[in-house]
């Protein structure tokens, strides 16, 4: 399944890498899952060293998207209402102790290429050309 790149993701000046990608070469690349501090959402002076998975980089900006390893689908309808939409991914490299991870698809973290880390893994090409898909609603549109 080919994704179509989103307005937003592409500038007149760079259009943001989407294409799956990635490389050992301790960049962040598209289809990578790596390690940044992510600010909670309830409070953004806070937050906490965390998987996330790389959808998009363009310059020094990285979009990516929060993983974790806690299983929603116990409280899906509870999610839900408050708002957070999850998919599960897999395991991978990312999580040593190989636990299911899932995906949060209506949160886009706008990263500085410099703060994010540690690559852990990449998903699966067919697994990240899902997540871009069912994200697709939830991704900013640039206005026109």
């Amino acid at each position: 399944m080919a994704f179509r790149v989103p307005s937003f993701l592409r500038s007149r000046r760079r259009a943001a890498e989407v294409d799956y990608r990635p490389r050992r070469d301790g960049r962040p690349d598209p289809g990578e899952v790596c390690w940044a501090w992510v600010p909670f959402e309830e409070d953004p002076r806070q937050g906490k060293d965390r998987p996330v998975l790389v959808i998009a980089v363009s310059g020094t900006t990285v979009l990516a998207l929060p993983l974790t390893s806690k299983d929603h689908d116990r409280d899906a309808d509870q999610e839900e209402r408050s708002g957070r939409l999850w998919m599960d991914v897999g395991t991978g490299e990312w999580d040593s102790r190989q636990r299911p991870s899932e995906v949060r698809l209506n949160r886009v973290l706008t990263l500085e290429a410099s703060s994010v880390r540690r690559e852990g893994g990449a998903l699966p090409r067919p697994v990240f050309d899902a997540v871009l898909a069912a994200a697709g609603p939830y991704l900013p549109r640039r206005r026109a």
